[in-house]
């Protein structure tokens, strides 16, 4: 009597996710992803920000790990969240730019699709940016997109395949949207995928083809936040409004632009826009823990959060921009949490990137991804086992139109540790070469310094070993 009641109550703890006993792990893990749209790696409280309050995202740090050194490969939306998905870069996936690439995307072998193969229950709630189709994309079960970038206000929501009008600000309604996936019946693990548009300004771009200002008020938080942080004053970074004379590829003259320098700075109204929009993210994570709590399955559920990219705040005179190679836009936030794996507080000293996340949910999950990745699984370095980590990763930027002064900018890098070589595909003769250890805020370009000659030789060489 005694077995068949252990047999029992292990039957029940595999279909509802949770854990037969107190410490013991369940099979395979429920899982949480929350993307959140260009939000820099410095602008939480778990990472040092002076004022910004995030409590239920620091959580995430508090109860799980924060990887100090993470990075995305192409800081830009659509390519970024095409190699979150599929752990590959983007000369991979061919997710290369913002443009419409609706079709590609229904193509990406993804690891929510992987997952639904393995028997996951997947949902995608937000924003998919990798085209501009609101159609439901193959891998999930439960499909709450927005239209395109969709609106801040009132959005439109396509709900498997129903186009559904909607009440309210936009990261409240996926927040619900989230939370009622969440507090279903759940016969299988699950797989919550919430991308959401907050922090991304209203619009970049007017249906005519001019652009808006971002340093306006584009950024609209839910009216509960509009006052936030009325006093506060905004951090600045060392190469705050520098003029980049050392960058040839930024000081190039552009008809219609300024020279960059303190002049075309990020304000301090974009700025406390974007952190007030976060507020209501971070609400969310909280709405989110509670769902989970309230099912029983927190401790049973690897809960991630991270950026899609970075953002300038005017270093190096750069505005509301991201795109670049320099660390203000390749760095992103990226928390997991899950008590089963992963000492509370732990920060892992290895360099993460967004293409390593597929390839660690699917480890978590015990599935082995459907076909090459470019990107390393993260669980042991979560685990606090000793690891060799990577010694330098590639970026890479395929030109766009949007922005007058990213034409003919596209580039491949290479960031190891120490150094980073920036390679400009159009723009010959104007490389860049920054050693990130006495030169942190990448003020001093060194890729004409005789002494610099051989870091510079064998980063070019290691650029050539990463794109065949």
């Amino acid at each position: 009597m005694r077995s068949a009641i252990i047999v029992l109550l292990f039957g029940l703890a595999a279909n509802t996710g949770q854990s037969p006993l107190r410490g013991a792990e369940p099979r395979r893990p429920n899982m949480v992803f929350v993307l959140v749209d260009d939000l820099r790696w410095d602008d939480l409280g778990c990472a040092g920000h002076p004022f910004v309050r995030t409590p239920h995202i620091d959580r995430i740090a508090r109860e799980g790990a924060r990887f100090p050194d993470a990075f995305v490969t192409t800081p830009l939306c659509s390519p970024s969240r095409a190699s979150f998905l599929t752990g590959r870069y983007a000369h991979a996936h061919g997710i290369t730019d913002n443009t419409d690439r609706s079709e590609a995307s229904h193509r990406l072998a993804t690891f929510p699709r992987r997952l639904q193969e393995a028997g996951y229950e997947t949902a995608f709630v937000g924003k998919w940016h990798m085209g501009n189709t609101d159609s439901p994309r193959p891998g999930f079960d439960h499909w709450v997109a927005l239209a395109g970038q969709g609106t801040s206000l009132d959005p439109r929501l396509n709900v498997n395949g129903t186009v559904r009008p909607t009440t309210g600000h936009v990261t409240d309604v996926l927040n619900r949207a989230a939370v009622e996936f969440l507090e279903r019946e759940h016969a299988k693990p699950f797989l919550l995928y919430l991308a959401h548009k907050a922090i991304h300004p209203e619009t970049a771009q007017r249906a005519d083809g001019t652009l808006t200002d971002p340093n306006a008020s584009n950024f609209i938080p839910a009216e509960r936040h509009a006052r936030l942080f009325e006093q506060a004053t905004i951090p600045r970074r060392a190469n705050f409004g520098f003029p980049p004379a050392d960058k040839p590829a930024l000081s190039r003259p552009i008809e219609g632009l300024p020279p960059l320098g303190p002049a075309t700075v990020t304000t301090d109204e974009a700025i406390l826009g974007r952190l007030r929009m976060l507020a209501a993210v971070d609400e969310g994570v909280g709405e989110i823990f509670r769902a989970l709590a309230d099912k029983q399955c927190l401790d049973d559920t690897v809960v991630v959060l991270a950026g899609d990219n970075g953002y300038f705040y005017g270093e190096h005179g750069l505005s509301v921009e991201r795109r670049l190679a320099y660390e203000e836009s390749i760095r992103i936030p990226l928390l997991v949490r899950y008590p089963r794996r992963i000492a509370a507080g732990s920060q892992p000293r290895v360099m993460a990137l967004n293409i390593d996340l597929a390839p660690t949910l699917l480890e978590f999950a015990g599935v082995t991804p459907a076909g090459p990745v470019d990107g390393v699984s993260l669980v042991s370095a979560l685990a606090g086992k000793p690891t060799s980590g990577r010694d330098d990763f590639l970026i890479e930027y395929y030109t766009d139109k949007v922005f007058p002064r990213m034409d003919h900018m596209g580039y491949r890098a290479v960031r190891s540790q120490r150094w980073k070589y920036i390679h400009y595909t159009e723009l010959p003769g104007m490389d860049e070469l920054y050693d990130l250890q006495t030169d942190p805020f990448e003020l001093s370009n060194r890729a004409t310094a005789p002494e610099a000659q051989p870091e510079l030789q064998r980063l070019r060489q290691r650029l050539d070993a990463f794109v065949p």
